[in-house]
């Protein structure tokens, strides 16, 4: 079956191999997490795994012109930024919160 691709190809098809194995990676660092918490936890590096693996694939099926799989994976990376800038926004309230509430017990 391989044998009879060219070099290009060989090399898109290891760049979709790629964008797989990050987006199948983001479940794995997921479910670790999850483990050591021992409750479900989704961490920061999950939403950038998820926005790099997605966007590769992204890529890749825009050269591969395949609709499906377009429709597939570019909306989510707009979600994955969006969750990135939830969480950011929330750290951002929290360190307020708390240097607030410092200055108060001073």
């Amino acid at each position: 079956m391989l044998q009879n691709i060219s070099t290009k190809e060989a090399m898109w098809i290891l760049f979709g191999l790629i964008g797989q194995l990050m987006f199948t990676g983001r479940f794995v660092i997921q479910w670790i997490a999850s483990e050591r918490a021992k409750m479900s936890v989704v961490t920061k590096s999950f939403w950038l795994f998820s926005i790099l693996g997605s966007s590769v694939l992204s890529v890749y099926a825009i050269y591969r012109k395949d609709p499906v799989f377009i429709l597939g994976q570019v909306p989510g990376i707009f979600i994955y930024i969006r969750n990135l800038v939830i969480m950011r926004n929330n750290e951002r309230s929290r360190r307020a919160a708390s240097a607030a509430s410092n200055t108060r017990d001073m």
